[in-house]
């Protein structure tokens, strides 16, 4: 299939997904991640509707963002403190903040920029050494932070799930939830709660991902792989 029927065939799939567990196909944004592809293939996805996408590089977000402009750019890469300056002008979302220190650099970037920059806090869930993130237990701690920061706004939690087991993933899934619904219920700061985003679930487990919450899915290879079973 083309890049295009691929995408269709997944959107309706998502959307399918949605009705099946009672929410909204609205609620939840199906966010291509277009890390592997050329700028031009991107736009077989733009016709097919989509509108929201995902990269993990800043040179990519640039170098996409410039070509399409009138999409929405995600940066959802590891965060590297001396490209912030770069990600904040092309980035409608930052799914992978998990640094203090990064927060402050983001406000004065956007400032720069005259913007409010909207972020989520990436938060290793499953423990795993080889997830970043922060421990649950360090969340209000940012929240602290980015509340004393007039152009960064936190909009919600992302995570990844460890592979292979969609039992775990699930269980992964189910604890963002709580976690961000915990934090609606007693977090007192000014930073526009309630957290309203959660970001999780990709090609492999999506599904549960919707099911137990999220409001967006990260799907690349199911959209832009040939060989994606």
């Amino acid at each position: 299939m083309t890049i295009s029927q691929q995408y269709t065939r997944v959107a309706a799939e998502v959307a399918q997904a949605c009705r099946d567990c009672g929410r909204d196909p609205f609620q939840v944004t199906l966010l291509a991640v277009s890390k592997t592809v050329q700028a031009p293939r991107v736009q077989e996805a733009i016709d097919a509707g989509a509108c929201a996408f995902g990269e993990n590089r800043p040179e990519q977000l640039m170098e996409k963002h410039a070509a399409y402009p009138n999409q929405q750019w995600h940066f959802i890469g590891n965060l590297q403190s001396r490209r912030i300056h770069d990600i904040v002008p092309c980035a409608t979302l930052m799914h992978s903040v998990y640094k203090a220190s990064h927060l402050p650099k983001i406000d004065a970037a956007a400032q720069q920029v005259g913007k409010v920059q909207d972020i989520l806090l990436e938060v290793n869930v499953s423990g795993e050494e080889s997830k970043g993130g922060i421990a649950p237990t360090q969340i209000n701690e940012l929240l602290s932070v980015a509340e004393g920061l007039a152009h960064v706004r936190v909009r919600g939690l992302m995570t990844m799930a460890p592979r292979g087991d969609m039992e775990i993933a699930r269980e992964t899934f189910a604890h963002l939830r709580e976690l961000e619904q915990k934090i609606n219920r007693e977090w007192r700061g000014a930073q526009g709660l309630p957290l309203s985003e959660l970001s999780m679930g990709m090609s492999e487990d999506w599904r549960c991902a919707i099911s137990e919450g999220s409001t967006i899915v990260r799907i690349g290879r199911a959209i832009f792989s040939e060989d994606f079973a």
